[in-house]
Order: structure tokens, then C-alpha cells, then sequence
């Protein structure tokens, strides 16, 4: 299921703060943050720690997308 972190960012930008900072007082990895850059999937801990940092829900952070149709051999799937 495609997810968008648009909202985190726009958080960030609110707040004033920048990813590293965010990974700091969060005390999440590079590595996460770069998922979340690239708008992969991360495990809900790492979204979790964000919330508790930025004191937010999850919603402020994550958007779920609706899933692309996709049509294969005349199918939807």
C-alpha cells in the first residue's frame, strides 16, 4: 500500500527543525529516515518515536495513498 510522509515534512518545516535534528531527538537511524525519505515502508516503532518527538499522531505524520490499478491482460488487479 503506497504511503506519502509529505506530512512529516511540512511538520519539520513548521517546527523549524531538519531531518538530522529529527533523527537525533527522535533517536531514530539515518537509515530510517532515508526510507522515509524515499517514501518506503518503516516499521511502526520508527513512526512511533517520531510521534512521541515531535508530540503528533500518526495521522500529522502519514498519508496511505489509494492503490494504483494496475491492468494486466485486460484485468484490473
Amino acid at each position: 500500500m503506497p504511503v506519502s510522509y509529505n506530512r512529516l515534512w511540512k511538520l519539520l518545516i513548521d517546527k523549524g527543525m531538519n531531518k538530522t535534528q529529527l533523527c537525533r531527538l527522535a533517536g531514530i537511524t539515518s537509515n530510517a529516515m532515508a526510507r522515509l525519505g524515499k517514501n518506503e515502508d518503516v516499521r511502526v516503532e520508527v513512526l512511533a518515536k517520531i510521534c512521541a518527538a515531535l508530540d503528533c499522531k500518526m495521522d500529522d505524520i502519514i498519508e496511505i495513498l489509494p492503490k494504483k490499478e494496475t491492468v494486466e491482460g485486460g484485468k484490473s488487479k
